[in-house]
């Protein structure tokens, strides 16, 4: 017979959430190379050559993949729950969106139980007022960070509310700090709490209601077509 679990011992802790394929190398690779030029190019004083032959480069890149990606961009999910074979791969959203997608940012985040920490420094795409990061950017952030922190803990489910604090303008180009805490409510329902520090001082606050869903009734992805396009 197997050891008797006391009544009062806590559940074991659920595994991160995790929906849909891995982001290739190529994609990891390009993210923050596209975040980096398309900084140096807002900071130019003048056109330059380097950028026009970027520009020819990109455009003979996008007709080449033009034809290795789907026809149909919507995601491709299993049968019975949405577009079928002919859709487009759907990559993981649970984490660290920004490190394939160059239109997020990238951060770094630590998850102990109900409570996150992490850094972040934020490029000159995300500028709004001079020298300070976007508000609509920030509102992203705090979104990215409470669903990264939430899926770790193994809860998968939707934002019901979310209210942001501006207290100080956010400096570009700075290293950030930030923390969540998160509470249960009644029901499946969790308010996080988060705010965004720098040399000691809160600069912006969120609060962000969601209500936890059931994973396994999720619609169902499908996984990465076997072949990437490449000749290797």
């Amino acid at each position: 017979m197997g050891e008797r679990v006391p009544a009062d011992a806590e559940p074991p802790p659920a595994s991160p959430v995790r929906r849909g394929a891995a982001p290739l190398p190529q994609a990891l690779a390009l993210a923050p190379l596209l975040r980096r030029v398309a900084g140096q190019a807002l900071a130019l004083e003048s056109e330059a050559p380097a950028v026009s032959a970027l520009i020819g480069h990109l455009s003979a890149a996008e007709q080449a993949l033009q034809a290795l990606v789907p026809g149909d961009l919507a995601p491709r999910m299993t049968a019975g729950t949405g577009a079928g074979p002919g859709a487009r791969v759907y990559l993981d959203h649970s984490h660290d969106i920004g490190a394939y997608n160059p239109c997020f940012p990238e951060y770094e985040i630590s998850v102990s139980g109900d409570h996150a920490t992490g850094t972040v420094a934020f490029p000159l795409v995300f500028e709004g007022p001079p020298g300070m990061v976007h508000g609509g950017v920030l509102s992203l952030f705090f979104d990215l960070i409470v669903q990264q922190h939430n899926c770790e803990l193994g809860i998968a489910g939707k934002t019901t509310t979310m209210t942001v604090g501006y207290l100080r303008p956010v400096p570009l180009l700075q290293a950030l700090r930030f923390e969540v805490h998160r509470s249960a409510g009644p029901g499946q329902r969790t308010t996080s709490a988060a705010r965004l520090c720098h040399g000691g001082q809160v600069h912006c606050t969120a609060t962000v209601e969601a209500v936890a869903g059931d994973v396994s009734r999720l619609p169902g992805i499908s996984p990465r077509s076997g072949s990437s396009g490449l000749n290797m």
